[in-house]
């Protein structure tokens, strides 16, 4: 008997879309044949998938759930091929149960239910990418989905005191920063967040600009030009939105600290982009 290989078993699913298992046993079928098997699957239905499975699904919707208490929350990306499926009710309603049913299993296999949706949908369908958080502490988990569904942000806020979190004034804060983050595409929380390796490469950029100046005005000029670096790359730095950029996130976070008689962190955020997971 011929040995199946996981490499085997791997391209048959890359060919047909069916499941591992399913795979493994046609392959097992066709004495490792693998055109064979393709024909296999096919006869049992197991690959309807198969000449959608091929082309790349790079439109879809960005779904959220975020759980009642708002300790925990998921975002994730499904990809279809045309935007036409990806206003489908039907498709809509399963990016809502993945995210959902990823907030009470984190390790849940969608496998079968794709499989089925691209057999009713006739389309490719991926779960491209997902994520989820859990509130550490005293703090919110939430989520903002721009309109049309192709953006969507998650983020965790904290609080020094748990009484801050029912507070209508933190709540809108954190509302605010999903907004922030959804416009400004901010790429970290803070400065120090930001990899020592993408300043370095800012500060050669910058001082290539300038090169032949005396070395104190390139100096001077590369710090102003990480400043506004900063501004772009760092959600505290940005201008608040809200505010037409006349204060940064991070006043407008001491302004309301200063209200609420607390501290507040912006801990953690992720921003999905419909297509990002695909091209990357």
């Amino acid at each position: 008997m011929a040995e199946i290989t996981a490499a085997a078993v791997a391209q048959l699913r890359e060919m047909t879309n069916a499941g591992m298992m399913d795979c493994k046993k046609a392959l097992t079928e066709a004495k490792g044949d693998l055109q064979a098997a393709v024909d296999i699957l096919r006869k049992k239905g197991a690959a309807t998938a198969t000449t959608k499975g091929a082309k790349e699904a790079r439109e879809g919707v960005i779904a959220q759930y975020i759980t009642p208490d708002g300790r925990l929350g998921v975002l994730a990306e499904i990809n279809c091929q045309t935007d036409f499926v990806a206003r489908n009710d039907m498709f809509r309603a399963f990016a809502e149960d993945v995210v959902r049913r990823l907030a009470t299993d984190p390790n849940a296999d969608f496998e079968a239910e794709r499989v089925a949706m691209v057999a009713k949908i006739r389309e490719n369908i991926r779960i491209a990418r997902h994520q989820r958080m859990e509130v550490q502490g005293n703090g919110l988990i939430a989520a903002y989905i721009h309109t049309g569904s192709k953006v969507g942000v998650l983020v965790e806020v904290g609080a020094g005191q748990e009484t801050t979190v029912a507070n209508d004034e933190f709540k809108q804060l954190v509302k605010d920063i999903t907004l922030q983050i959804a416009a400004g595409h901010p790429l970290a929380v803070s400065r120090e967040q930001v990899p020592p390796a993408v300043i370095a490469k800012e500060r050669e950029i910058a001082a290539e600009q300038v090169k032949g100046k005396p070395a104190p005005v390139v100096e001077k000029i590369v710090q102003g030009k990480l400043e506004k670096f900063y501004q772009t790359y760092c959600l505290l730095d940005q201008g608040f939105v809200k505010k037409n950029s006349e204060v940064s996130v991070k006043e407008h976070i001491g302004t309301v600290e200063k209200q609420l008689g607390d501290t507040v962190t912006i801990r953690r955020f992720v921003r999905f982009q419909v297509g990002e997971a695909v091209a990357a």
